[in-house]
């Protein structure tokens, strides 16, 4: 399988990273600013706190890998990050932009523009071939090359003889390689993955981290991965460890570089 992203698919010229964490050099303001973040919903016994007063800064080039136990708050953080749910408190800025501040409207537009999101479920569209489902971002964006930079991206993680087949007749691999193409398809900024294996076994997860870690250098794209695999989060460029909706450890990136693609 051939992870190597064709040019075709790059707005922009690739950004370099340097070999320690993953940062790309000259960075100026992180790309993900919060400070004091609280989150919490409501319940009949009152409001559930899940994230508590989380201060964290991402640099843009960053490979953050996001570890702890179930219920620490690693999703819900991802959640905030891409918009899709809404501080109850604290400060948060990505891109330079305070995501509090935006509608529902604005969200949906920087989310299409600066952020690609692969989740543990694939989330793929099951009338839509693959693809369709690989364009859709694009088409929304009204971009004219839409089905032409979908099919780059499909091919950049070995699916080229799967364009016109439906979810219901890929491999879990397979639709888990499409919603990692079309995450991508864009060159995001942000890339949020949370648990992207978690519906595969090793072999399969092992080829779709290897083409998600090839992807992500190409592009210089900011990562945040959310996983329970000790060895993933040892391939990011840094770990950040939560507990009880709190950053209890960050090691800072020290010594722990990005693999090369």
């Amino acid at each position: 399988m051939d992870a190597s992203l064709p040019d075709s698919l790059s707005a922009a010229p690739p950004r370099s990273l340097s070999a320690a964490g993953g940062r790309a050099p000259g960075a100026a303001a992180p790309l993900i600013e919060a400070a004091g973040l609280a989150f919490s919903v409501a319940a009949a016994a009152g409001p559930v706190e899940i994230l508590r007063g989380v201060d964290l800064a991402v640099a843009a080039g960053e490979a953050v890998g996001l570890v702890g136990p179930s219920g620490s708050g690693k999703t819900s953080l991802l959640m905030l990050l891409a918009g899709l749910e809404r501080p109850t408190g604290g400060v948060l800025r990505v891109a330079g932009r305070d995501l509090a501040a935006m509608d529902e409207d604005a969200l949906a537009r920087f989310r299409r523009e600066h952020i690609g999101i692969v989740f543990q479920a694939f989330h793929l569209i099951p009338t839509m071939t693959a693809l369709e489902n690989v364009a859709v971002p694009l088409e929304f964006a009204g971009r004219g090359d839409a089905f032409d930079r979908a099919e780059a991206a499909l091919r950049s993680v070995g699916l080229g003889h799967r364009l016109g087949h439906y979810p219901g007749q890929l491999s879990g691999g397979e639709q888990q390689r499409v919603a990692l193409a079309r995450a991508v398809v864009a060159a995001p900024r942000l890339l949020l993955a949370d648990e992207p294996t978690g519906n595969l076994d090793r072999a399969t997860g092992a080829q779709v981290m290897e083409l998600l870690f090839a992807l992500r250098a190409r592009l210089g794209t900011t990562l945040l991965l959310v996983t329970h695999d000790p060895a993933l989060a040892a391939r990011c460029g840094r770990q950040v460890r939560m507990e009880d909706g709190r950053i209890v450890g960050d090691d800072g990136g020290a010594g722990m570089a990005v693999p090369a693609a």
